[in-house]
Parts: C-alpha cells; structure tokens; sequence
C-alpha cells in the first residue's frame, strides 16, 4: 500500500444508547438502537469498501453497534477495542488514528460524541457535494457516520487534510 493512494476513514457513532442503572461506560443499546445499527451496517456495507481495519471504543454500546453493523458486511475486518475511543477528544482520536500502521487503507473508527461528530469537522478540509451541510444540519445522531478520505500516511493526518465525501444517519 502507497501512502500516495487515497485512505478512508468512516467515523461511526454507536446506535442509540438505553438509560438503565449502570455506569455510563455499561450502557447497552436500546430496541431502537440495536435496528439502526443493522441498518447503519447495510449503508456501510453498500459504499462498497472493503474495511482493513476497525477500531471500537470498548463501551458496552459501541461494541453492541459494531457486534450489528459488522453482521451486513461480505467480509469482517480486524477489529481492536481500543479504551482510548472513550470519551475522546478529537486530538485524542487524531492521535489514535496516527498510531494506525500503513498497511491499513480503509479504517472505521465506532465511538461517541462530541468526539467523533468534532473530529468529522475538523478533518474535513474540503467536502463533496451537499456531505458537510448534510452533517451541519442533522448533526451526529446517533448510528450517523461521516467518510472521509485523505492522501498520505496515518501520521500525517491532521485537521483539514481530508475530504468529506458522505454522511448518512438515521431517519428519525
């Protein structure tokens, strides 16, 4: 793999979380969660992009949403639970993501927001299409997920070097 190909990351916010009596990071996904997700995995799964590489906040809820949306995929990626993923800035995400070996083309990052829904901002320098008003307007719900692409190598990415090229999210 060239650093010179265009590399994908797709941001995905867990699906909706329930509220029951356990600590945040303990939170599962409510019924209509668990169907947004399956829905949200087709989506992904019809962009067409064949995942390297997965990496999942370790959240109850997120690795429920991935366990769903990985489910409609023709083939599975590695998957690393990262407990960096939760309650995640931006530049800490940025930072995760830098860690990323080259070898790895197309990742998909499943964590919560503000982070992922900031980071989606911050990256994309550029947008195609209606992508970044679409996002602006709808914001990150919950199951949402942004796709970006940049040239170069995971440690060279920083804000505004990627170009938003879709955003999807649930119909409420």
């Amino acid at each position: 793999m060239s650093v010179a190909e265009p590399r994908r990351i797709v941001l995905f916010r867990h699906a909706k979380a329930d509220w029951p009596q356990v600590s945040d990071h303990e939170r599962p996904l409510a019924d209509r969660g668990r169907k947004e997700a399956a829905e949200a995995g087709r989506r992904l799964a019809d962009t067409g992009i064949a995942f390297d590489l997965a990496l999942c906040s370790t959240a109850v809820r997120t690795r429920e949403t991935w366990k769903l949306a990985v489910q409609e995929f023709p083939q599975r990626p590695k998957t690393v639970y990262e407990e960096r993923i939760y309650e995640a800035s931006p530049g800490e995400l940025i930072a995760v993501l830098n860690e990323t070996p080259d070898d790895a083309q197309n990742l998909l990052l499943i964590g919560h927001n503000p982070g992922v829904q900031g980071l989606a901002d911050i990256l994309a320098g550029t947008a195609e299409g209606d992508a970044r008003d679409r996002m602006t307007r709808r914001g990150f719900p919950a199951a949402a997920f942004a796709l970006l692409s940049f040239t170069g190598s995971w440690k060279s990415l920083e804000p505004g070097v990627a170009t938003l090229g879709d955003y999807w999210a649930p119909t409420e």
